[in-house]
């Protein structure tokens, strides 16, 4: 019974010692990934995001790593452009930024002739710098599109100075983190401003030949893939159609019905071509009659006007014609 005994106690060691020289398996480890106080802090950080909202946004001085003469220099070698630099510091420089900044050194309460600013505002500049957009839009209009009417070639002109196309241009240019503006986003017209004040800091560092060359490559090519009539709110699009074939001396046009389906469902479709002097002018669709006839309209005016939707893509190689008009249109400012 004794022998029994000690045999079996014996063996409860050898296993036991076995367990305690066996390692534990890393996968059967517990190992704890995140801190206990990860999960409360977290949720505090969400319900304060969600009460407060997002922080405001800080501009790109305010940021770390920022050297603005440095970003300067690189905004003009990006654009492969030979600027000025004082007049390129100068055309970022909006009056806001010189009036807010005088506002916060007289709440500091320093002396205003100490601490005077010696900076000049992009007044002159943007003046310049619009005037020359103007000028040669208007002249590149004309010469890319002839039969276009002086409302129409306004419209344009328009579009392509207008808020949303030139800030839109500014910002992938990245004029809105080198601008001195009081607010932050920049407005649009204060970005703006600026985006014509760097293209009159060209013409004075350039001239107006490398100024227009620019104005080309980054405001005209904007109208790939722009339908004129989102451009020009045409009312009476018969009417104009009217006035131009009478001044091309040819008989006014005739709406003809071509083809429906579903004229009788509730969504029908109808397609109207319009006729003058026994030739097939344009045609367009339409839910109604009526609808149908303005849409054939507006390609009959699109293809006097020459800017239809498979028109001929612009050319700016400088041994083509366009290249005379673009320096006529520039010598003259």
């Amino acid at each position: 019974m004794a022998a029994r005994y000690m045999l079996t106690r014996g063996a409860l060691n050898t296993f036991g010692l076995h367990r305690q020289l066996v390692p534990r398996s890393p996968a059967t480890t517990q190992v704890r990934e995140k801190k206990r106080w990860m999960k409360a802090y977290t949720h505090l950080m969400a319900k304060k995001l969600k009460l407060e909202g997002p922080p405001p946004p800080k501009p790109r001085w305010q940021q770390p790593n920022w050297d603005y003469h440095s970003e300067v220099q690189a905004f003009s070698a990006r654009l492969h452009e030979n600027f000025s630099l004082e007049l390129l510091k100068t055309a970022f420089v909006n009056p806001c930024y010189l009036q807010a900044e005088q506002r916060r050194r007289q709440r500091l309460g320093l002396d205003s002739e100490t601490t005077a600013l010696l900076l000049e505002d992009n007044l002159q500049l943007s003046e310049k710098g619009a005037g020359l957009t103007q000028s040669f839009l208007t002249d590149w209009c004309r010469a890319s599109f002839p039969g276009l009417p002086h409302d129409g070639v306004s419209c344009v002109v328009g579009h392509l100075t207008g808020p949303s196309v030139v800030c839109y241009v500014a910002r992938n240019l990245g004029v809105e983190d080198l601008a001195m503006s009081a607010e932050f986003p920049v407005p649009d017209e204060t970005l703006r401003s600026t985006f014509m004040a760097v293209v009159g800091a060209l013409e004075g560092s350039s001239g107006a030949e490398r100024a227009a060359f620019f104005l080309r490559d980054f405001l005209s090519t904007q109208l790939i893939g722009k339908d004129l009539f989102d451009m020009w709110p045409v009312v009476d699009p018969m009417g104009l159609l009217v006035e131009e074939l009478t001044k091309r001396s040819l008989p006014p046009p005739e709406p003809r019905l071509i083809r429906s389906a579903g004229a009788s469902t509730v969504l029908p479709l109808y397609f109207v071509g319009l006729y003058s002097d026994g030739k097939l002018l344009a045609q367009g669709p339409g839910e109604t009659l009526v609808g149908a006839e303005e849409e054939a309209a507006r390609v009959a005016l699109r293809k006097l006007y020459g800017y239809t939707e498979n028109r001929r893509p612009f050319d700016f190689s400088p041994q083509q014609q366009h290249q005379p008009t673009l320096l006529q249109s520039v010598g003259g400012n």
